[in-house]
């Protein structure tokens, strides 16, 4: 197999990049006027969300699917805040640190080793309840979405009130703890796990027996492979990653509130590994795809940003669900690329979702351009789309 024919994903993914940046400079000269600070602010958004989506993306690939991370971002930032708070305990009389707080990186280094190792117990968690319990990957870790944050909710008021201070708001032990939150750290953290990641998946016989899982589990087994044991792997890799992530995020934000931090990032998690290539039917995708993955999908928001002049936020949503459907379909397309064509749009079902599809395209434009736009856009998409379906039909009867 040939490098292009092997990365033709990624390299469909670095000319997607290149367009996404060329259309924003249509509208804004952002790019241009400050490189050097959108570059930062792109790296480390895409950093911060690159090191738990290579967790997902390994999840995906051995054929599972992590719902939790978001959850376990703002649970592991919460431990990490208590252990912070613990070894600086405040006064309740001064409402300053006491005189016997334990200084310098000692405090630090403990929490990262606690968060860690809740990390990793998260996803032992997850790997008996689908291999032991046999609860599907979905409910289990669906569970731990709701479950942990609430955990949160409950035990950051629970130890306040014990060491007399606000969890959610951590000092970091001076400035100490605040190093971890400047933007280059987290790309380095995200790049050395992206390489650790890289060797796991693509040299080792690890990596081939995830692959093989992802594959087909049944066939896995009775080769040999002990297909428990690499479902704990790649959960506990996927919920670690997510705890590192969470260390990261309460460093940059001061704060690990249940209540916002961590809300929905599973959805994007989950994004950047399929845009990057991960089949959610399990055993394909590669590490350089997650990655530029993670990067197209925060050059896409950072352009909705600069593009839309109010309100924002609220069409990343439905970007970010635009962009899995339609790199789902482009994965669906490639698998059959070897044999008989799928059909999207066959029979009445197809016809009838083609107007669908049209009227939610144009709703957008309509609501960002106005009434003009979005008729254009709505004839448009209706009439490309009802093309696809007769070369379809027409390829079908050949």
């Amino acid at each position: 197999m040939g490098f292009a024919s092997k990365y033709r994903n990624e390299l469909g993914l670095l000319i997607a990049i290149a367009c996404v940046i060329g259309f924003t400079l249509l509208f804004n000269q952002a790019y241009l006027t400050s490189p050097a600070l959108n570059a930062k602010t792109i790296l480390h958004q895409a950093a911060l969300l690159g090191i738990f989506a290579l967790g997902a993306a390994i999840v995906i690939i051995v054929g599972g699917i992590d719902l939790s991370s978001g959850s376990v971002i703002v649970f592991s930032a919460s431990i990490c805040a208590l252990v912070l708070m613990a070894c600086a305990p405040m006064d309740p009389a001064t409402g300053m640190p006491q005189t016997d707080m334990i200084e310098g990186w000692t405090p630090v280094l403990l929490a990262i080793g606690v968060t860690l190792l809740v990390g990793l117990m998260i996803g032992t968690l997850h790997t008996w309840l689908i291999t032991v319990v046999h609860l599907p990957p979905f409910v289990a870790t669906l569970a731990s979405l709701v479950g942990l944050r609430s955990f949160a909710k409950v035990l950051n008021p629970a130890v306040s009130k014990v060491l007399g201070s606000e969890v959610t708001k951590v000092r970091a032990d001076a400035d100490t703890f605040v190093y971890l939150g400047e933007w280059w750290v987290a790309l380095i953290v995200f790049l050395a796990l992206s390489a650790a990641c890289y060797f796991l998946m693509s040299h080792t016989v690890w990596g081939r027996h995830l692959y093989a899982i992802g594959g087909n589990e049944q066939a896995a087994r009775l080769s040999g492979i002990h297909t428990e044991r690499m479902k704990w792997l790649a959960y506990s890799i996927g919920a670690v990653t997510a705890s590192i992530a969470g260390m990261l995020y309460l460093a940059k934000i001061g704060a690990a509130n249940p209540g916002t931090l961590g809300v929905g990032y599973e959805l994007n998690a989950i994004a950047a590994a399929v845009v990057g290539g991960c089949s959610l039917r399990g055993g394909v995708g590669l590490i350089p795809g997650v990655m530029l993955g993670v990067l197209f999908l925060r050059v896409v928001i950072d352009s909705i940003n600069k593009v839309v002049p109010k309100g924002s936020d609220d069409y990343q949503g439905m970007i970010v669900g635009f962009l899995v459907m339609l790199a789902v379909a482009i994965n669906e397309l490639r698998r059959h690329s070897g044999g008989q064509k799928k059909k999207f749009f066959p029979g009445m079902l197809g016809a009838a979702v083609i107007p669908i599809l049209a009227l939610l395209v144009s709703s957008v434009l309509f609501v960002m351009y106005g009434n003009l736009a979005g008729l254009i856009t709505f004839l448009a998409v209706l009439g490309s789309l009802f093309a696809w379906k007769t070369a379809e039909n027409a390829a079908t009867r050949r």
